[in-house]
């Protein structure tokens, strides 16, 4: 039984509740693909050799909403959650403490600091972080498209993940 609410946007909206409402559909999208797991289904690598696993993923986008949002749209000093300079990809490495209520927490925190961090900016506002590669600032309608495409990307492998996992398949 599916309990997520996935909701696209009105296919009307304007630019900003487009973009609005696409990040949150695929949010959305990621929650739905891990419902109904258990934490150690949600920790299972389930297309070999890759260690990818759901969870992992619940936690590389906490990692992703965190850093886009409060380190280069607000310049906030936000250190990382779960990697760090010996271990770079620490998000994806879960083990065994890992569960889904500390991870789905962490997840909707960053989201809700993204929600408050945007409430007031306009499309054409700017990051007070820069590229790395242009050393320009970011208008939030790029953040917003990234955003979007690194959800849309990482959903794709969510699904074939909890394909391998049960069998349930959907968009």
């Amino acid at each position: 039984m599916t309990t997520t609410e996935r909701r696209e946007p009105a296919p009307n909206a304007d630019e900003r509740g487009m973009l609005e409402g696409w990040l949150d559909y695929h949010r959305q999208t990621l929650a739905w693909k891990c419902e109904g797991l258990t934490d150690e289904q949600l920790r299972t690598a389930s297309a070999a050799p890759s260690e990818l696993t759901l969870l992992g993923l619940v936690r590389h986008m906490a990692e992703v909403e965190r850093a886009w949002f409060r380190r280069v749209l607000a310049g906030e000093e936000a250190g990382p959650l779960h990697y760090d300079e010996q271990d770079p990809d620490g998000d994806f490495h879960v083990t065994d403490s890992d569960t889904w209520a500390e991870a789905h927490a962490t997840w909707q925190a960053e989201i809700e600091a993204a929600r408050r961090l945007t409430a007031g900016l306009g499309l054409d506002d700017l990051s007070k972080g820069r590229s790395r590669f242009s050393d320009e600032p970011f208008n939030l309608r790029w953040i917003y498209t990234h955003m979007i495409e690194e959800y849309a990307r990482h959903n794709g492998h969510a699904d074939l993940l909890r394909e391998r996992l049960d069998g349930v398949t959907g968009d």
